[in-house]
């Protein structure tokens, strides 16, 4: 008997093979974990993307390999386009960032060494101390 890993959102949505969410109709669709470790590693790098997601790792015994009846979720699946809009923004303030730490940069660069004399003109003044 071998120990499956699946992931379920807060919504009842399965973690889909095509890497989109999918409500449990169709279990060949739902992406399976042979090992703990891996699902812990795909709720890290969804979570990172959709700070909103909350998840959790469910582990089914499977003789087969072949996953039990899914409960079904009633709330309906986000629609691409919204993805797609959730993406751009996720990339837009990726590309963001990296021009603000770019700017960073530059305002952190060392300055270029001074000379270590005397201002010049303050040598010989004619400005005597009383």
């Amino acid at each position: 008997m071998n120990t499956l890993y699946i992931l379920r959102n807060q919504d009842g949505h399965y973690w889909g093979r095509g890497k989109r969410w999918t409500d449990g109709r169709d279990s060949a669709r739902v992406h399976t974990f042979p090992h703990r470790d891996e699902a812990v590693n795909t709720v890290f790098e969804l979570s990172s993307k959709d700070v909103h997601l909350r998840c959790e790792i469910l582990d089914l015994n499977s003789a087969d390999d072949k996953l039990p009846k899914l409960e079904i979720s009633d709330i309906p699946l986000p629609e691409p386009e919204a993805e797609a809009v959730l993406e751009t923004v996720t990339e837009k303030a990726a590309e963001t960032e990296t021009e603000v730490s770019t700017a960073t940069e530059t305002v952190d660069a060392p300055l270029e060494k001074t000379p270590s004399g005397p201002i010049s003109g303050s040598e010989g003044s004619d400005i005597t101390e009383t």
